[in-house]
């Protein structure tokens, strides 16, 4: 300590060493001032009694008289050191050996997009994504993962993992209840023993993940490493596959129901037809079309009847000479033309030759009226022909336009029954089209379930590490062993030292106060 701090005590000294250096002096200058013993023994000092006060002053230490208990005690120190290293490489060569093996895993939130509306949204954000890896990081150590490993590689038959934990036997020393440790079969110890040899790192700027196994074999930690993997794919794989299964089951019981209201629905629309005695063609009324057909009939009729009467008037206007013109043209007609003009030709000649009263002349004249009456009659005829054609052309036209009455007014009716019509069938259209995408979806998931869309990989398989990761190298452990042996003879050498001072410093004391 300073020379402040040692002023501060009041003339103590300042340090344990220097106080045993000292002791004589505190007592011997009473005995030479005082040479009566009863006058002695009135003003001898009265000793300290050793407090935690004392006990602090003492250790303060110089380095002298710590040199000093190092000395006594460094034979002890040097055994303690042997023996830590001796017992350092007992445990280096005894214990048996574990290997830890490491796989890099890339575990993608994104899951493959095999069909383009997927069951499970992608995630979008990078809040969503993180959480997604995390989930899928938490399931790389879940209980599923490793009870498909227990299994697949029969871990509950392996020493490694089926011995008793001394976690148990400890609770029965303390008279804990053994039930719980005789209801642990031998895969759940496998299963916790699993659980406590596997490890997990994510990498905070990626979505790899570091997997570490140990076990006492390279080999075995290589297998167990890879099942894990496998496992991992298949229980998340198995996790969609559960989802789409439940999802396709939900579709499926709704499709019983969405089945019934689609054939309630069609059933109404085909009693209401019946009903109202509505048909349909082609999506439209019979009514419908049947009134469209006749109004291009009544159309043609009453172009028929315009063109007949245009005829039979020009007809009658005509009079005889309509053989003339082009209005009617029959053979029986074109011939008595002919007639008509070769007798008139040799009437016309004849006159020229003969009289009048000539027999050739009256021959003619007698020939040619009467291929004139002929041509009287048979434009007669024509005439009575188109007068006819106008009188059906009439008749028709009128019967149409009855009969395009009659359906007009069953339109209307069908028109206002239609609006109900329409009505039932969007129902059922839209029951049907809702069935139908149900049906459909419930089919993409159905196949769905046997696809694999997650996104793991592994980047870096595990290997056979170079060396053993526990216990460590047998010169680490001696060395180890043997540092932790000096520090302990270190530490008893220094206690040895402060308890043999202090008991000389007791000891002195009672002499002090004796004499």
């Amino acid at each position: 300590m300073s020379s402040a701090s040692d002023s501060f005590h009041s003339g103590r000294p300042p340090s344990g060493a220097r106080a045993y250096a000292r002791l004589d002096t505190r007592a011997a200058p009473q005995r030479r001032h005082d040479d009566h013993p009863m006058k002695a023994q009135a003003t001898a000092p009265v000793p300290e009694a050793v407090t935690l006060n004392r006990i602090g002053e003492f250790l303060e230490l110089d380095f002298g008289r710590l040199f000093a208990w190092l000395r006594a005690g460094f034979v002890g120190m040097m055994i303690l050191a042997v023996l830590g290293a001796v017992l350092g490489a007992t445990y280096a060569m005894l214990t048996k050996p574990r290997y830890t093996v490491s796989s890099e895993i890339l575990i993608d939130p994104a899951s493959l997009q095999v069909v383009s509306d997927d069951l499970f949204a992608p995630p979008g954000q990078p809040d969503a994504q993180l959480l997604n890896a995390g989930s899928k990081l938490r399931v790389l150590t879940s209980r599923n993962v490793f009870s498909r490993v227990v299994t697949e590689l029969a871990l509950a038959n392996d020493p490694e993992f089926v011995e008793p934990e001394p976690l148990f036997g400890l609770s029965s020393l303390l008279g804990g209840s053994s039930s719980s440790s005789s209801q642990m079969t031998p895969d759940l110890i496998a299963l916790a023993g699993l659980e406590k040899r596997v490890t997990t790192r994510a990498d905070e700027r990626s979505f790899v993940v570091t997997m570490g196994v140990t076990t006492d074999s390279s080999d075995k930690s290589i297998r167990i490493s890879n099942a894990v993997v496998n496992a991992f794919r298949e229980e998340l794989a198995q996790a969609e596959s559960d989802g789409a299964s439940r999802t396709a089951v939900s579709l499926t019981e709704r499709l019983e129901a969405l089945r019934s209201g689609v054939n309630l629905a069609e059933e109404r629309v085909e009693a209401y037809k019946r009903e109202h005695g509505l048909q349909s063609s082609s999506g439209e009324l019979v009514s419908t079309l049947s009134m469209t057909q006749l109004n291009s009939q009544v159309i043609a009729a009453q172009t028929k009847v315009i063109e007949a009467e245009a005829a039979y008037n020009e007809l009658r206007a005509a009079g005889i000479d309509a053989s003339n013109g082009d209005t009617q043209q029959s053979p029986a007609m074109s011939s008595l033309r002919a007639q008509f003009v070769q007798l008139k030709q040799q009437l016309d000649a004849e006159s020229m030759i003969y009289g009048p009263r000539h027999p050739t002349i009256t021959r003619l004249e007698t020939q040619l009226q009467a291929v004139e009456s002929e041509l009287a009659a048979e434009t007669a005829r024509i005439v009575q022909v188109a007068k006819v054609r106008l009188d059906e052309a009439k008749a028709a036209l009128t019967a149409l336009t009855a009969r395009a009455g009659t359906v007009r007014s069953g339109v209307f009716a069908d028109n206002e029954a239609l609006v109900q019509l329409r009505e039932l069938e969007r129902d059922a259209s839209s029951k049907a089209a809702i069935y139908e995408a149900f049906l459909s979806r419930a089919r993409e998931i159905t196949e769905r379930e046997q696809l694999d869309t997650t996104n793991i990989r592994v980047i870096s398989t595990a290997v056979p590490p170079p060396a053993r990761s526990w216990p460590p190298r047998t010169a680490l452990v001696m060395a180890a062993g043997a540092a932790a042996g000096l520090a302990l003879g270190l530490v008893l050498a220094i206690g040895l030292g402060v308890r043999r001072d202090m008991r000389g410093t007791a000891r002195l004391d009672k002499v002090g106060a004796a004499a």
